[in-house]
């Protein structure tokens, strides 16, 4: 069955000033995927994040989404992509002096004609969808970790995104939380047909939700690897890749990984 490139980075590099933070960046986000950005710390993970959601521009090199150079493309043009991208941050990004609801509504009332009465069905459906049906008027600071990054994701989806990006979803969450925002992530992206594009430096997330990556090296600024990481734990020809997914053993990896997914 083919598959179909949603994104493709093409020799990127990536600066702050003088200072190289990546260069030579050369791979491809397929629909459907469950793609990780990952490496160790300081190696450019949430930075590679900010280029593919345009919020830097690259040094060097070319970001398309879905065949389209983002980069190049009109401001206007640019604003009708991202119409199709749901984005949630490292602490969530919720807006504290709104309610649930009213959080999910912004992205509604930006893009959309929509009635009030339209929106707050709409609303409420997505709430449910993320396990907060009823919570639709309650504050962020009423919530939990788990429970405010559910929401996040709420209003992410709200208006049916093609893409959907994360900036390390599980941060701040204990193992039974994280576990649990992993599956609903998966359940998401198999309802909705969508693809994902994940920072995280989790093991338990990566080998349980992904199914492609990339791995940026702190010390050489590059990638050293892109592909599926269970394949990429077991057969990477480079030991800092094999290491990183193993934490130093490959004899007992996580079990059950969607790394087996087509």
């Amino acid at each position: 069955m083919a598959t179909e490139s949603v994104i493709e980075v093409r020799d990127l590099t990536m600066r702050y000033g003088s200072r190289l933070i990546q260069e030579n960046l050369n791979f491809s986000v397929q629909r459907g995927d469950i793609f990780v950005i990952m490496g160790g710390s300081g190696c450019g993970k949430s930075t590679l994040l900010k280029h593919l959601i345009g919020l830097s521009v690259p040094a060097r090199g070319q970001i398309l989404v879905n065949g389209e150079d983002f980069f190049t493309a009109s401001p206007d043009r640019q604003t009708a992509i991202r119409r199709n991208w749901g984005i949630t941050y490292q602490r969530g990004g919720l807006f504290s002096d709104l309610t649930l609801a009213e959080n999910v509504a912004v992205p509604l009332q930006q893009y959309t004609e929509l009635s009030q009465a339209e929106m707050a069905e709409l609303i409420s459906y997505k709430l449910a969808l993320v396990g907060l049906h009823g919570f639709e008027d309650y504050y962020p600071s009423e919530l939990s970790g788990g429970m405010q990054k559910r929401a996040a994701l709420a209003r992410a989806i709200a208006l049916d995104p093609e893409l959907l990006f994360f900036d390390e979803p599980s941060a701040g969450l204990d193992p039974l939380s994280s576990r649990r925002l992993d599956e609903l992530i998966v359940q998401l992206s198999e309802s909705m047909g969508g693809t994902v594009v994940i920072v995280t430096h989790e093991l338990a997330s990566i080998f349980s939700i992904a199914n492609n990556s990339v791995f940026l090296d702190a010390e050489t600024r590059t990638q050293l690897d892109y592909g599926n990481p269970r394949e990429l734990l077991y057969h990477s020809r480079y030991p800092l890749v094999r290491h990183f997914l193993s934490r130093g053993g490959t004899d007992n990896p996580p079990p059950g990984s969607p790394g087996d997914r087509p």
